[in-house]
């Protein structure tokens, strides 16, 4: 990995978040500023990625690996283009997410957590994503798939391999 630096626009951006709290409080600024860096080095949060954060926001690297460990929404190793986040609570599982789930992993040749080895896809289960009413879904970028079904997975899976599906 090379140097850990924001951009100059990107360090402009992190310091108007910063900004935003009182003298004492820039701890608060952490999760977007996590996303920030997130996006810019490489989609995943190395422990150097952590570290320049943490130098940042003059904290302990430990209170930015904390939270960073906590959130799902964090990757803590290297990810696929494509991070498929399967939702597996209650209402998900009762309306079928498992075999949503078992028909990626033998689709894609991968288990929970793992990225295929083009490195296009990862697979990650997770628990409650919000859309209890319209399950099983799946989290894609920024955008939900909701009511899902064998084919529409399928759907999805080739629209990504394709480059035409949205993320942000």
């Amino acid at each position: 990995m090379s140097e850990i630096v924001f951009k100059p626009e990107t360090l402009e951006k992190v310091k108007t978040i910063i900004a935003r709290y009182p003298e004492g409080k820039q701890k608060s600024a952490l999760i977007p500023i996590l996303h920030i860096a997130q996006k810019e080095f490489g989609g995943w949060l190395a422990v150097p990625v952590m570290d320049y954060v943490a130098t940042i926001l003059s904290i302990k690297p430990i209170e930015v690996y904390e939270v960073a460990s906590f959130y799902t929404m964090f990757n803590m190793k290297p990810v696929g283009k494509f991070v498929l986040e399967v939702c597996r609570t209650g209402p998900c599982m009762v309306s079928g997410s498992e075999k949503i789930l078992d028909h990626i992993r033998t689709t894609l040749n991968i288990k929970d957590g793992e990225t295929t080895a083009d490195g296009l896809f990862t697979l990650k289960p997770a628990e409650c994503l919000g859309a209890c009413g319209y399950a099983p879904m799946l989290q894609l970028g920024k955008f939900y798939h909701e009511n899902l079904t064998i084919e529409k997975v399928d759907e999805i899976l080739e629209l990504c391999r394709q480059g035409s599906i949205a993320l942000d």
